[in-house]
């Protein structure tokens, strides 16, 4: 059965990491946020260390759009896993219901994954060489300061919440698929 996961959680939480190994498991397509958001960035000249502009965002939703509107045509049997950073702005909230609504229309189980983790251990991954592999954020004073005022979006009563600090991703993806009964 097919399903959509929806990873969310901060920068360095692991949700590409815990998305690659639920992929593994389940044969879910992994659509993180940086498949999405990095071809914007490289045209526009962003690097992990440039602030976006309203433009460049508003460009990177497009994307987002289309690849939503791609999971429309694809196969009920393929499952799709999308990762995202959300604020604690009310506004985030379309995101989760959006995601919701498409895996109702595909007429598949949505599960929301909360992914946390501690601020200091949060800082010490930015500083991890494999975020060098796409354009993702990796100085901790930037993080710290995302964290305290922009936060996180709190989780929705029917999420899996697990603390990434506590559990390897192995684990993180045998706990998702046991929890949205995708393995038989």
């Amino acid at each position: 059965m097919s399903h959509l996961y929806y990873l969310v959680g901060p920068p360095g939480s692991g949700k590409r990491t815990v998305g690659k190994a639920l992929s593994a498991l389940t044969g879910a397509a992994l659509l993180d946020n940086h498949l999405t958001n990095d071809p914007v960035f490289l045209a526009a000249g962003v690097s992990s260390d440039t602030t976006v502009s309203a433009e460049i965002w508003e460009l990177c939703f497009d994307v987002r759009k289309a690849v939503r509107r791609a999971m429309l045509h694809a196969p009920r049997r393929l499952a799709h896993i999308v990762t995202n950073y959300l604020t604690a702005e009310e506004r985030e909230w379309a995101n989760v219901e959006r995601l919701r609504e498409l895996a109702v229309t595909r007429g598949v189980p949505f599960v929301p994954v909360w992914l946390e983790c501690p601020l200091p251990e949060l800082e010490r991954r930015m500083l991890l060489p494999e975020r060098l592999e796409r354009l993702k954020l990796r100085d901790p004073a930037v993080l710290r300061d995302l964290m305290t005022n922009a936060g996180n979006l709190p989780a929705p009563p029917d999420a899996i919440r697990l603390d990434t600090s506590r559990i390897g991703p192995a684990d993180a993806a045998l706990l998702i698929a046991q929890h949205a009964g995708a393995l038989f």
